[in-house]
């Protein structure tokens, strides 16, 4: 077989997110989904200038998106940044005109618990509310709630979520996020906590584990460096 027609052969599976292995027998590669998924990968290009958060991730929240898009209830992100998942959420709940309520302070991070997290106050200030709004100018049926949490959830206190994207690395954050959105999930809503597996946010990990120790729901760890809850 010519060199032409095995490059062929090599491409083709390529371009549906799958890999020719040389050994058969070898260790096995996983699926790349997110890279043979067109619109997710459109989604890409209009975010990518707007997150920190890896393709990886961002497929995984894409994909818990899809499940609970159908869900008569509302979503919400807690630690924005400058609203790239955000616009993810966004565009995946559109034709649904769901609801999705993002909290951040837009000006930094908080003060950090120091035995705990290795972030600090004032991390992450490099944002603003004026340029998440721009960022998400051309959806409907988002609402701001600036300043730190959970002191600014007054408004949604009498709802019910069927999605809550936590994004914000230090201990005390992701304890008032569980203590606050966990008995307010509808059931089979689904908790995603980005920064569960990441060395750099410790504190994440621990309000976690935690907060989850005596209930019937446990943390689901994926690869990606982040869990979730599925609401029982």
């Amino acid at each position: 077989m010519n060199l032409r027609i095995k490059s062929l052969f090599r491409q083709r599976p390529a371009l549906l997110g799958y890999q020719i292995l040389n050994n058969c027998l070898g260790r096995p590669n996983p699926i790349r989904l997110w890279e043979s998924d067109t619109y997710f990968n459109e989604l890409m290009k209009k975010i990518k200038h707007h997150t920190l958060v890896s393709k990886k991730k961002c497929f995984m929240i894409y994909q818990l998106a899809k499940q609970v898009a159908s869900f008569p209830c509302d979503a919400v992100e807690v630690g924005v940044y400058k609203g790239g998942t955000a616009k993810l959420l966004a565009e995946m709940f559109k034709s649904q005109n769901k609801a999705l309520h993002l909290f951040d302070t837009f000006t930094g991070m908080p003060s950090a618990d120091v035995n705990r997290d290795i972030h600090k106050k004032g991390d992450f200030k490099d944002t603003s509310l004026e340029s998440v709004k721009d960022c998400l100018r051309d959806y409907k049926n988002i609402y701001y709630h600036q300043g730190y949490f959970p002191t600014t959830a007054k408004p949604i206190e009498n709802l019910s979520f069927c999605l809550v994207h936590i994004d914000v690395d230090i201990y005390k954050s992701v304890m008032d996020c569980c203590e606050f959105f966990y008995p307010r999930m509808e059931r089979s809503g689904i908790m995603i906590f980005d920064d569960y597996g990441l060395l750099t946010c410790p504190g994440a990990k621990m309000a976690v584990d935690e907060f989850f120790s005596d209930k019937p729901e446990k943390p689901c760890y994926l690869q990606s460096g982040q869990c979730i809850i599925i609401k029982l």
